[in-house]
Order: structure tokens, then sequence, then C-alpha cells
């Protein structure tokens, strides 16, 4: 190559990031093994001119690093996801570009809305289409971009982004957060996320820039133990409960309602080798049956309504487990 095609080259490249608003920006390896930026929950939806409104989407959360034409799809405890959604990881090969990108898994019914039990069974039944939604851009041709602003970096990922079969642009509304809520709510869907639009992206920590607004109460919770069941009920009467504050498991109630037999057989048998004599709480809580505990590893994910003076929660109901969510992670949402 001569000097003057390399130098013609090298111009037009500094033209393209400039229009893209990258040119301030130094060249940087791509980073790996990120762990993503989180929401701080709140309770209201709001208007303002200031800030974004996405869907919050029910799935698994996934970080996609794309470079010279390989990609590695992990969740956000680093574990690998390319043997278990290989249509999504063919998909974003066709980008053809070097990024790292931030989104949702997602199995959609026929409705066109997200099905986190589809989701979990996906492996197993092969039902609902599987999508990545893909909100947040982290690097870009060898620019580390988590330092300009979320509207920049949604701009640049609109933009890379290829009509697919699996990976799609999460878009937004502005100014109108309130109007997005009642609508997201009429379709029961699981919430939204209300993002300032010149927030940065900060790696594994848990900003007010961003805020998640549900349109029903959950909490995640460790499963620390379960009760013997009555009735007609095998297996167990309801599951003991805890989250974690400062590492130490505190007990936040037990949930009884939820469950159908298949879920019982499917969730005994994960608790089943988890059996131990020693409670994984300070002091053990009060049940109305005897309790059998196990090793705190087990995470779910309930529905409930609001909070006692006590710390437990009023008529938590079971909705499903969190395989993508370690224990430690599972932290009262206040």
């Amino acid at each position: 190559m001569s000097k003057r095609r390399g130098l013609s080259r090298f111009t037009d490249e500094a033209k393209r990031s400039r229009r893209m608003g990258l040119s301030p920006l130094k060249d940087k390896p791509m980073p790996h093994n990120i762990r993503p930026m989180l929401a701080t929950l709140t309770r209201k939806p709001f208007n303002h001119p200031d800030w974004l409104f996405e869907v919050k989407w029910d799935g698994y959360r996934a970080i996609a690093e794309i470079k010279k034409g390989k990609v590695s799809f992990y969740s956000r405890n680093q574990i690998s996801l390319n043997k278990k959604y290989p249509a999504i990881v063919d998909s974003l090969k066709k980008l053809r570009v070097d990024a790292v990108l931030d989104g949702e898994i997602v199995a959609v019914n026929d409705k066109g809305l997200p099905d986190f039990q589809m989701l979990q069974n996906y492996q197993k039944t092969g039902k609902g289409r599987l999508l990545y939604y893909a909100f947040d851009l982290l690097y870009f041709k060898g620019h580390d971009i988590t330092g300009i602003s979320l509207i920049k970096r949604k701009e640049l990922l609109k933009k890379i982004l290829l009509s697919s079969k699996n990976v799609k642009f999460s878009g937004h509304v502005s100014k109108n957060g309130i109007l997005f809520y009642k609508a997201v709510k009429k379709k029961g869907l699981e919430g939204i996320m209300a993002k300032h639009s010149q927030s940065k992206y900060q790696i594994n920590k848990r900003s007010k820039k961003w805020l998640k607004i549900k349109t029903r109460l959950t909490q995640e919770a460790v499963i620390a133990g379960f009760t013997e069941p009555r009735g007609g009920r095998k297996h167990f009467g309801s599951l003991v409960l805890g989250v974690y504050e400062k590492n130490k498991l505190i007990y936040i109630g037990h949930c009884g309602g939820g469950f159908t037999s298949k879920k019982i057989n499917a969730i005994y048998s994960k608790l089943k080798p988890l059996i131990r004599k020693k409670c994984p709480f300070k002091e053990a809580p009060e049940t109305n049956t005897p309790v059998a505990w196990v090793m705190p590893k087990l995470v779910c994910e309930v529905a409930f309504h609001g909070w006692t003076e006590d710390g437990i929660m009023r008529q938590p109901v079971f909705s499903h487990l969190r395989d993508d969510k370690p224990p430690l992670e599972a932290v009262r949402e206040i």
C-alpha cells in the first residue's frame, strides 16, 4: 500500500470517528469479563425531559463481546452462553464490527410478549422466539465509549444493529415516563427502566442514574430451607427465604403459594442434594411445621404485597427460580 493510500484511509477513518463523536476518545483494548451496570429500584414513574424510558425485559442479562468475527457471549456472572444460545451468537457474528454490547435474552410468545418460564424451558422445549434485546454499547471500533452519554451510545448501537432474526435494538421513549409505564402495565409487562440521557456506563456499579420501576412488587430471595408438607402436597409446604445484608443471610419470610405439582417436583429435585442440618441464618426463624435446611445456593423470585415493620414480606407468591443470579446478589429491594 502506498503512503498516500494509507494516509487517505486514515483520514477517512478519522472523519467517520468525528461524525460519530468518538474522535476525542483514545484507542483502548477491548475489555473482557464485564460485570454490568445495575439500576436502583424506585416506586413511581415520572416525566422528565432529560430521561429515557425503556421496557424492563423479563429475561437473562447478557454481555456480548464481538471481535474479528468471533463472539464471547456470557452472563452477568461470566458464565459462557455461546453453546446455550447458538442462534443469538450466529446473529451477533453477522454484525461484523468490533464491539461490546449489553442486553437481555428473552423468549417471546405468540403475542410478542416476553415469557420468563418459556425462556427457562427453552433448552428442553424449543418453544418461543429467542431474542437478544441490546440496550447499550460499551466499546466500539477500538474505542471505550463508557464515558460518553447514554443517548450517544444508543445512537451508535442502533446504527450497527442490522436487521436480524435474533438480535434487536431495545428502543426507548423520551420525557413521557408515566404514559409509557401505563402502556407497559396494560400489556402485563414487568416494568420499565428510566435512564438519564447523559449517564455514563458504570461497570459493576448500581447507579441512581438508572432506575427500575416495576408494575408489581417482586423480590429475589435465597432459598434457605423448606417446611414439611401438609394435606395432599408432596415434598414441601413452603420455602424459607432470605436476602443478604452485609454478607449475612437475613430471614424475610416463607412462601407457600404459586406452586404447581410440576414446579414442586422440579424445585425439590434441586433442593434435595443441598439439605444440611445447620440453619444458614444466625437465628433460626419460627415456622408452623418442621424445617429442612439447605445450603443457600438457589435463588428464586416472588411477587408480594409489601414489607412489614419487621422486614417480612406480605403474602409472597412464588414466581420462578433465577438460575442466572448468584445468592449474594439477592438483596432487599427498597
